[in-house]
Order: C-alpha cells, then structure tokens, then sequence
C-alpha cells in the first residue's frame, strides 16, 4: 500500500530522516518504535505528504506528488494526540468534517445520506451516540480522543497514520482506543501505522514493529523477531527488558 524508497525529509533544509527504504502492507499493522528525535514523526509527515522529501513515497504503487491532495487524505488520515479543544464544534459536526473529500459542495451544506449514515455509525462504533449533540470543548480528554477517531474513520480511509495518539489519556482510555483501532483493522483491508511511545501499547495493537535511530530505520519486522535483549538497549540506551521484568515482578505480587 505504502511504499518508501530511499526517502529523506526534514525541516528548513536540514534533513532528519535518512534514507527510509520500506514497505507497509495493506492489512498489515505496523508501529514505529524508536527514542525521542529519532524521525518517527518525521517520517509519518513524509509519508502522508505534509512535509517535502526526496526519494519516492509511493501509494498504491504511484509516486505521491502525482496524486492530488484529496486523493491521499482520502486512503490516509492522520490522527495525531489532542491537547486542547478551541473551537465549539458539536461531535456531530465534528465527526461530519472528516467526510469533507468525499463531499462535492464542501464540508457545510453538503452533506448527503451516505455521507449522514457513515457519521451515524462511526459515532456508534466510538459509543458517541448519545454526545452528539455536546459541543467539543466541553468533554473530557478521553472522550475528545474518541470523537477524533470518529473523524477519522468518518474519512473512510485504507490507512490512519498515528502519532502518539495515547499521550495524556489514562490507563482506561489508552486501552480502549488501541482496541477500537484492532476492531477496524480486523477485516484485513485497513492498517494503522503508530508513533508509540509505550512498547507495551503497541504490543497489544501488532507485533509488527519498525524500529528507528538516529534518523534511520534499523529493524523492521516482528518484534520477537527483532528484538533482542541487545538490540533494545542500544535502540533505547538502557536496559528496557530489565525494566520490564522488573515492573513484571511488581505487578504479580498484586493480588
């Protein structure tokens, strides 16, 4: 679906990303794990257009800069971490403008039965139902994350890219979104690509990880493929397994 070949890309002249040669399939999970200035986010920008590069990006198997921009907001979204909310859109509405590609009059106004009924069910699927009236600047943290999947999914993508969209929801609410995102992408026709911090969370939505440094990708595959003991402290400079087995041991003596 996504394919990188030999990309470079980065900000006011400076490339940040060396090199990126890989493929995301369709179906396929993916998660990209690696320290803080790595090029995760980078590399994201890149692939889904938003950032200059060179090399080629290619999706469905044509080079990026051929296709228009509806087109690739229309097979990729990208849902990034939500801070703060400062507009007073309701979570209809705001679930309504992810349709905004696939209207021919624009996103007010133009809104058709098939555009209505796709909003109706990614709100149900989110369990947004009943808030669809609530304006977005009065809802919890958790429940804005919801509503922007809902505005994700709304746009029908192939792919959403994700980037680090877990931070600064609790426990609970982390959980519930990697689950959501399993249950959309269990029909094998759609993928998420993530910006995870916690390898733990990106656990639970695919073992398939690429791994990145330094501005390159240094592994991509399986996790228990890939990564051994070694591989992941020299990935993250420190010892995560201990780390890991460590919280392990804390967490079975709760009972």
């Amino acid at each position: 679906m996504i394919e990188l070949r030999n990309v470079c890309a980065g900000y006011g002249g400076q490339d940040v990303l060396f090199d990126v040669t890989c493929r995301f399939e369709s179906g396929v999970n993916c998660c990209l794990l690696g320290p803080n200035g790595c090029g995760k986010t980078t590399l994201l920008r890149a692939m889904s257009g938003l950032i200059p590069h060179t090399g080629d990006v290619l999706l469905d198997g044509v080079r990026l800069e051929k296709l228009p921009r509806r087109e690739i907001a229309a097979k990729i979204a990208v849902m990034s971490q939500i801070n703060t909310i400062y507009f007073p859109y309701t979570v209809y509405d705001t679930v309504m403008l992810g349709r905004y590609q696939h209207m021919k009059r624009g996103p007010f106004g133009g809104a058709g039965p098939r555009d209505r009924e796709v909003v109706a069910r990614c709100l149900a699927t989110t369990g947004l139902t009943d808030l669809a009236d609530r304006l977005v600047s009065e809802l919890s943290g958790g429940q804005c994350q919801r509503v922007f999947l809902a505005h994700t999914l709304a746009q029908e993508p192939d792919a959403i890219l994700l980037d680090e969209p877990t931070n600064h929801l609790d426990i609970k609410h982390q959980i519930e979104l990697i689950d959501y995102l399993k249950d959309w992408t269990a029909d094998g026709k759609h993928a998420v690509i993530g910006v995870f911090h916690d390898v733990n969370l990106a656990l639970r939505l695919t073992d398939r990880m690429a791994f990145m440094k330094d501005g390159r990708l240094v592994g991509c595959g399986r996790f228990a493929d890939i990564a051994t003991r070694a591989f992941l402290t020299d990935l993250f400079d420190m010892d995560i397994a201990a780390y890991m087995t460590e919280s392990l041991a804390h967490w079975k003596r709760v009972t």
